[in-house]
């Protein structure tokens, strides 16, 4: 576990689960998480977004996958054992989101998070809410209530 600043004054402390999509880091509110679990086989839907992976069985619950690097932009991930999947609750929807590994938990403060630059997409700043620069790694706070699809919009 990382901590930066924990006696910092300048903000709350946040804890953040970072996990790994390639190369890249990011990192998302720990308080989303609902549990992390090992690669599961999902059953395909048919006409679903080419971000969402399928469904798998979670203690008699259908969890929808979404391919976390596929959503952001990335090529699609490729499942390994060491692949894992991130149930998290994003408004009332729980989710199972594709990643490659999990890295770590982070303690931060408000203020060890960087605007996201101009210079990225609008695209790019629908998802990263912020950087962090930690101990030589850039890690970017994604925000999961872009993650799903507005299908109100979809099906319009």
């Amino acid at each position: 576990m990382t901590q930066i600043n924990p006696n910092n004054a300048a903000g709350a402390l946040r804890e953040l689960i970072s996990f790994r999509i390639g190369a890249q880091e990011f990192c998302v509110d720990i308080m989303a998480v609902r549990e992390i679990r090992g690669w599961t086989a999902a059953t395909a839907l048919p006409q679903s977004p080419s971000f969402v992976r399928g469904v798998i069985n979670l203690r008699g619950a259908v969890l929808p996958i979404v391919d976390l690097a596929a959503r952001l932009g990335f090529e699609g991930s490729e499942t390994t054992e060491r692949s894992v999947i991130i149930v998290a609750q994003i408004g009332e929807q729980v989710v199972g989101l594709l990643v490659d590994a999990v890295s770590d938990i982070l303690t931060v403060t408000d203020d060890v998070i960087q605007p996201t630059p101009d210079v990225a997409s609008d695209t790019a700043k629908t998802f990263v809410r912020g950087l962090l620069a930690i101990d030589g790694r850039m890690i970017s706070l994604i925000g999961l209530e872009r993650v799903l699809p507005d299908l109100d919009l979809e099906a319009a």
